[in-house]
């Protein structure tokens, strides 16, 4: 039976892409997140199914025994890294995983304040072998955390202003991410990743428009008013506030640049926006 490869957050936007890459390698994946039920849903019979808790000590021995690879996220909602994920990093580590492969950010070295770079601080503190991938804004964001507004609202509501953003599609992400995992080279490695074009979020709500049959305005709020408006509408302060200096960061072309990572590493043009809202457009009706 070959050594499975653990995907943390498999039922995220990015971790169910990088289980079905993992898997049509033919590799074995141990899934793991908040809900079994649900990983069973989604997977069925196609990987072993754990229960995994940041914030929950008793789920970590299930999940990390017996593996040597694992695909790492920061939920949004964590905020507090030492508290909240610095237990699990050493229960990786003590549990013998040798290889972390991180969901980070682009531009985290111009960005130190935001929780990414602290669980990139940690890995390397404690010696593990990684590979950062670093990421632009997931076009996906647009049909999870963004969903309700372009819904109901037919808005985007994000502090960017005129600044451009290199969007990238998780399916690509997902298929970096088992490359990293199941080929041997990518150890110490961080990839830059983006999509082939970057938008400005006029450009990104015209596409919208355009495939959606209806008008979604780009409504630019400066961050202050961003941030009071995203609490007022349900999102928990913490939060809130990362998202702002995200945000804000991408307001002064911290995502603006296109690298060729993705089409260097699959050997393949990545994933449009336009083609992203036209498989994913039934979310936003």
């Amino acid at each position: 039976m070959s050594v499975p490869i653990l995907v943390i957050g498999a039922l995220g936007n990015v971790g169910t892409e990088v289980v079905k890459h993992i898997l049509a390698k033919g590799g074995t994946v141990r899934a793991a997140d908040i809900d079994v039920r649900k990983i069973k849903e989604r997977f069925g019979d196609s990987v072993e199914s754990v229960r995994f808790d940041f914030t929950d000590p008793t789920t970590y021995v299930a999940t990390f025994q017996g593996v040597k690879k694992m695909f790492y996220m920061r939920p949004p909602h964590l905020t507090n890294i030492q508290r909240d994920m610095n237990p699990s990093m050493d229960a990786a580590k003590q549990a013998g995983v040798t290889h972390v492969v991180f969901l980070s950010l682009i531009g985290i070295e111009n960005a130190k304040y935001v929780p990414h770079y602290k669980v990139e601080t940690y890995l390397h503190k404690i010696n593990l072998q990684t590979t950062f991938l670093r990421c632009s804004f997931f076009m996906q964001n647009l049909n999870t955390t963004h969903r309700k507004e372009i819904k109901e609202r037919n808005e985007i509501f994000v502090p960017v202003g005129n600044a451009k953003t290199s969007f990238i599609d998780a399916r690509d992400i997902g298929a970096v991410a088992a490359m990293t995992l199941t080929e041997e080279g990518h150890a110490g490695k961080n990839y830059d990743l983006t999509g082939s074009e970057a938008l400005d979020y006029w450009e990104a709500t015209r596409i919208m428009s355009e495939v959606l049959g209806r008008k979604i305005i780009y409504r630019n709020p400066n961050p202050f008013y961003f941030l009071i408006e995203t609490i007022r509408r349900g999102t928990p302060f913490m939060f809130a506030l990362v998202q702002m200096g995200l945000y804000t960061s991408t307001r002064f072309g911290m995502a603006e640049n296109v690298t060729r990572e993705v089409e260097n590493l699959t050997r393949r043009k990545p994933i449009v926006f336009r083609q992203y809202v036209i498989d994913y457009k039934n979310n936003w009706f």
